[in-house]
């Protein structure tokens, strides 16, 4: 290392080693928080018969509940105080198409898929869908059996 010839001490060169052991901590702790982040919803949705098969899109409106009645906009956890300006906003940012498509846990009480479908309607949205899952062979056994599936 270097100092200056006239004495006062100072060093010339730049010591990283401070900024290195900073970016590893931050390196660590989004190693941590990420695999969190992109999880997000996560929900058995609830299945039906004679569904029209639709591909996932990004553009679209998704409300999801999960089982503990968290709401997630988009995947993205959200405040349910703050849903329904959140709403006003994404419906703001595609007028013509403003659709809703709920996912809800089959658990969640009716109520809550009831108050979120209402939140909805006040915000804006012309259409409010929820969103199942196709009934299984084993799932359509069962219901047959038992006297509910015709």
């Amino acid at each position: 290392m270097k100092t200056e010839d006239w004495g006062s001490g100072v060093m010339a060169e730049i010591n990283v080693t401070p900024m290195v052991d900073v970016m590893l901590v931050l390196l660590i702790i989004f190693m941590v928080v990420t695999p969190a982040l992109i999880a997000g919803f996560q929900a058995q949705l609830p299945e039906g018969q004679h569904l029209k098969e639709r591909p996932e899109e990004e553009a679209r409106t998704t409300l999801g509940i999960d089982r503990a009645g968290n709401y997630y906009l988009n995947k993205r956890p959200v405040e349910v105080t703050v849903l329904p300006d959140m709403l006003v906003n994404e419906f703001l940012r595609h007028p013509d198409d403003r659709v809703m498509f709920i996912k809800a846990d089959r658990e969640l009480p009716y109520g809550e898929l009831m108050r979120a479908m209402d939140m909805a309607r006040t915000a804006g949205a012309r259409v409010v869908a929820a969103v199942t899952t196709q009934v299984t062979e084993s799932g359509r056994d069962r219901a047959s059996r038992s006297g509910q599936g015709r």
